[in-house]
């Protein structure tokens, strides 16, 4: 008795080995088709009717820096790629609730209906066990062979493409508005000539607060271009965490983004003395804090708090907003934003600072009943 494997998306069926390598056989003994498909600058696979692999190119072997076919034919697309999600369950790629979500599955799934398809697909891949995002440009097209069914699908790697827009996304709109608030001070300063006469002090305050953030904005895209190059120095120190959450309210209470809203530690919040980055666990929790703060309405509260978790520091950001259940499925995307194209950075970039340099974990957890909390877990001792 074969038991049905539960799926949240599409089918969790396989075809056996022996299937498999008659599939491949079908393709190999087609003259043309490693010469035609290897001329071709796309990755290119061809699935079967359960999504496996039976056939590839040498461009996409080159891609996953594999000498011979044989040991992905029968995977499934993310299982080849390693996707993050492609095991969380038993069906593997294309089962999971992400997979719902997933460019590559959806446009699979329509090849499959009979229509051709164009989609792109962020895939977070776990690669010598350090997260690396890659973003694709993916066609499924449905393709009769030998009286069978399968998929031809082509890959383009994109990453770089979208990393250079979002890039210019940061720094020809967000900085660019930054600068112009401190060019709009300096105007302001510029036009009184009797400085008595207009409030010097809080201008000042204002401008110096406009000039921090500028410079927070460019040293966090910095920073992640060096995590993501694996150039990035840990260099750990002794902090408390109290007083280090305290020092955060304090600058991000004065943030544009809190306007209305408030910042408060929990009450319970314990005061620990741990050893890490302070600028990369700072550039985790000030993500955190944001994103909490762009959730909340005026009025609201952003809880901070701090709790010891055997020789584990976790710190975790509360807003009582819920995240939709579509959002939460592909919140830590490195491409993917509620704010529109091009943007997406903040929670990638707190999974891959602490998960990738501080040997920690990040998390959330978000229902309509407790609202929304992020953590970050690291230790209280990092060790290289």
């Amino acid at each position: 008795m074969v038991l049905k494997m539960h799926t949240f998306y599409a089918s969790a069926e396989r075809d056996g080995r022996q299937t498999i390598a008659q599939q491949n056989e079908f393709f190999n003994e087609f003259a043309l088709m490693d010469p035609l498909l290897s001329g071709i600058l796309e990755c290119v696979v061809i699935l079967n009717s359960n999504r496996q692999i039976v056939y590839v190119n040498q461009n996409f072997l080159d891609f996953l820096k594999l000498p011979q076919p044989e040991t992905i034919l029968g995977l499934r697309l993310g299982e080849a790629l390693r996707c993050a999600h492609a095991f969380t369950m038993e069906g593997g790629c294309g089962t999971s609730e992400f997979c719902a979500v997933c460019g590559a599955a959806q446009a699979i799934t329509q090849a499959q209906k009979g229509k051709k398809a164009l989609n792109e697909c962020r895939i977070s891949v776990n690669k010598d066990d350090a997260l690396e995002a890659l973003d694709l440009r993916v066609w499924a097209t449905p393709l009769n062979f030998e009286d069978e069914e399968f998929t031809l699908f082509a890959i383009v790697d994109i990453s770089s493409e979208k990393r250079r827009r979002i890039l210019e996304r940061v720094f020809f709109h967000d900085i660019t508005n930054t600068a112009g608030a401190i060019q709009g001070l300096a105007e302001m300063l510029e036009a009184h000539g009797d400085l008595t006469l207009m409030p010097l002090e809080e201008v000042q305050a204002l401008l110096k607060q406009a000039s921090l953030q500028l410079i927070d904005e460019i040293k966090a895209q910095s920073q992640i271009s060096a995590a993501e190059q694996g150039d990035l120095t840990v260099e750990p120190q002794l902090l408390e965490t109290v007083p280090f959450l305290v020092d955060l309210i304090g600058v991000y209470q004065q943030h544009g983004v809190a306007n209305g809203r408030f910042l408060r530690l929990d009450p319970q919040a314990e005061d620990l003395l741990i050893q890490t980055d302070r600028t990369l666990l700072g550039r985790v929790v000030a993500n955190m804090l944001k994103n909490a703060l762009e959730a909340s309405k005026p009025g609201e509260a952003v809880t901070l708090n701090c709790e010891c978790t055997y020789d584990q520091v976790r710190i975790s950001v509360h807003n009582p907003a819920a995240m939709p259940h579509h959002v939460q499925l592909q919140v830590f995307q490195r491409s993917f934003s509620t704010k529109g194209q091009d943007r997406g950075l903040g929670t990638y970039s707190m999974k891959l600072l602490a998960e990738n340099y501080l040997h920690g974990k990040v998390q959330f957890q978000s229902s309509p009943e407790s609202g929304t909390k992020f953590m970050a877990t690291v230790p209280i001792v990092w060790k290289k």
